[in-house]
């Protein structure tokens, strides 16, 4: 596709050099793109030949382009997924932003406490995650609190405050989830041991705590204080059942960056996992829309990029399942196929795959809920008495009374059925009469279901007005079916549809679904019938000189008119000529006819009726 002449003079403008471009329609940004070679990038959308419609689509709209240089491609992913979050132009894949996601922060001050947030704020406190879900951060934080005694009050434990008495032990303190700090009941350096094996486990390494609770509970056991040694053992069979729960592989698997893609025609989706000492402290799925029939690689890229960023990643290993080219100074990225890395990989690829497959099962869902609530309307529209669930609709076609068909297209489930669909020839009716002939093919329809035993369709629609209805209705009760079938017209003029035995029409709301399905049952069945129309109609007339040559047959007169074109230039070939194309008995039939004919001769087809 070839730019525009102003187009061409930005583009011949444009530096050898990696960076961002806009592409800009009349209202404003339209598209987002990253290169390594501007020029290059951006002359590619202009000179393919095989983009596809979406792309041909946004080309055709681009009415302006502003481009920004960057130092390098990792610079240019960066700057590229900020203006798509600020823009969110229109064939753009619309990046989700995770501002809100949840935190678990471990206050800056004495005693701290641990609390679930949604703001960060620069006041020395240490924050964990985020977190994709808040289910996964509540778990975490009822493990903690099962497992060490820290305060939940707000109170400000400053030495002075607590030596001058300021604040009473709460309700926790009586539960047992508390040990007091307020009252001085527990000291702050016991507490800050707390603190540290609580951020060992924040981080993902259990081994530190474990331990800890392996020491206390066997020095417990060794003074016989047995109800206290168990109190440890709950403890440590807590932290190895969350482990054995997220423990993938082994240990030595650490601060790991895990992506999965897989998409459908519509959608990508991505599933991202970190791991720290082979257990996943992260995950995140997400479902992106297609714009532009982008590859795999082409969308997790920018996402990539993206999520690192939300879930303040530092990883060095990016594991993924479909090769990147992605620039990103220190950070390692790769495709493993074997090894404890390939089944981290794996199991991103079965979550991915779920999640795919639990959408598309809900999209399949939902058009089968659409479907029953469309039957639902035409039951109650029409006052059926059953769902219809099986609708055929009938539509004539001649002209000037030639060559008469029929055609019936069948929905099942407010779906076309094109197995179901029939051609008819219309056998008993002479001349342009669509009344009679509506008759005819309706007769024969319902004639060979009740002969062959088969189920008879819940309604039946004819596309005409009073006089096509009627003739249903009596091919109906000429078969002793009348009663059994409901039946309407549609005429096309005003959307009018007509019920047996009321001289006026039914109106149906222009927005029903309804009367959407009835109208397009109406166009498919024209557009089936015409179709065959008109093949039966080009078949029947258009024919040339060489039919009218008595000897010859019409598959002879087509093979010498496909290679010559003309008449006139086969009435030109020598004898031999003629002998070589058909042999010598057809050659001799055509020489006689053209000797006869001295006129020149017609071209090369003539309508005949």
């Amino acid at each position: 596709m070839a730019a525009k002449d102003y187009l061409q003079a930005q583009i011949s403008a444009l530096p050898h050099k990696p960076g961002v471009y806009k592409y800009f329609d009349d209202e404003g940004i339209i598209y987002v793109g990253k290169a390594i070679d501007l020029r290059k990038r951006v002359s590619s959308y202009f000179t393919k030949q095989d983009h596809n419609k979406k792309t041909q689509q946004l080309v055709k709209n681009i009415k302006r382009i502003e481009f920004t240089i960057v130092d390098s491609e990792s610079d240019a992913f960066l700057l590229e997924n900020n203006l798509i979050k600020q823009h969110q132009p229109k064939y753009n894949i619309l990046l989700k932003d995770g501002k809100t996601y949840p935190y678990l922060c471990l206050t800056n001050e004495r005693f701290p406490r641990l609390i679930p947030t949604r703001n960060k704020v620069n006041d020395g406190s240490r924050y964990y995650g985020p977190y994709a879900n808040g289910t996964a951060l509540n778990v975490l934080l009822e493990l903690i609190r099962a497992l060490y005694p820290l305060r939940t009050c707000n109170f400000n434990l400053s030495p002075q405050n607590v030596a001058a008495g300021k604040f009473k032990v709460c309700l926790e303190y009586h539960l047992g989830n508390c040990k007091g700090p307020c009252e001085n009941h527990e000291d702050e350096a016991t507490y800050n041991g707390y603190i540290q094996q609580i951020r060992n486990i924040l981080n993902g390494d259990l081994r530190v705590p474990k331990q800890y609770f392996r020491d206390q509970m066997s020095a417990a056991a060794q003074q016989m204080q047995y109800e206290l040694a168990h109190q440890f053992k709950v403890k440590l069979d807590k932290l190895e059942a969350f482990q054995a729960k997220s423990t993938i592989v082994n240990a030595a698997l650490t601060n790991i960056d895990v992506f999965a893609i897989a998409s459908n025609e519509k959608s990508g989706f991505i599933t991202y996992l970190k791991v720290m000492n082979g257990s996943i402290i992260l995950t995140q799925s997400l479902e992106v829309q297609k714009k532009l029939d982008e590859e795999d690689a082409e969308i997790l890229a920018p996402l990539v990029m993206q999520m690192r960023q939300e879930f303040e990643s530092e990883s060095r290993e990016i594991l993924t399942n479909v090769a990147l080219a992605l620039p990103l100074p220190g950070v390692a990225v790769s495709v493993p196929q074997i090894g404890d890395k390939r089944k981290l990989l794996e199991l991103a690829l079965k979550n991915v795959l779920y999640a795919r497959k639990e959408k598309e099962s809900m999209n399949d869902r939902s058009k089968d809920l659409n479907e029953v609530r469309i039957m639902e309307t035409i039951k109650k529209d029409l006052r059926l008495t059953e769902l219809p669930k099986h609708i055929e609709c009938f539509d004539n076609s001649n002209f000037q009374g030639d060559n008469p068909v029929a055609a019936m297209v069948c929905f099942r489930n407010a779906k076309p059925s094109k197995k179901d669909y029939r051609h008819y020839h219309i056998k008993t009716v002479v001349g342009p009469n669509d009344f009679d002939s509506m008759y005819e093919v309706v007769s024969r329809r319902y004639r060979r279901l009740v002969d062959e035993g088969a189920s008879l369709p819940q309604l039946v629609i004819v596309d005409g007005g009073k006089g096509q209805l009627s003739m249903a209705v009596k091919a109906l009760k000429d078969l002793n079916l009348w009663g059994q079938i409901p039946v309407i017209g549609i005429a096309k003029r005003l959307e009018e549809i007509y019920v047996p035995n009321d001289p006026l029409p039914l109106y149906i709301d222009k927005k029903s679904e309804s009367l959407r399905l009835f109208q397009r049952m109406r166009d498919e069945v024209h557009r089936f019938g015409i179709t065959f129309h008109r093949s039966r109609r080009d078949a029947a007339t258009l024919k040339t000189e060489l039919t009218d040559v008595k000897g010859l047959g019409p598959i002879t007169a087509e093979k010498l008119l496909n290679k010559f074109k003309s008449v006139k230039k086969i009435r030109e070939l020598t004898e031999a000529e003629l002998i070589a194309e058909v042999g010598k008995a057809k050659a001799k039939v055509l020489q006689n006819y053209f000797a006869a004919n001295d006129a020149p001769s017609a071209p090369q087809l003539t309508a005949r009726s």
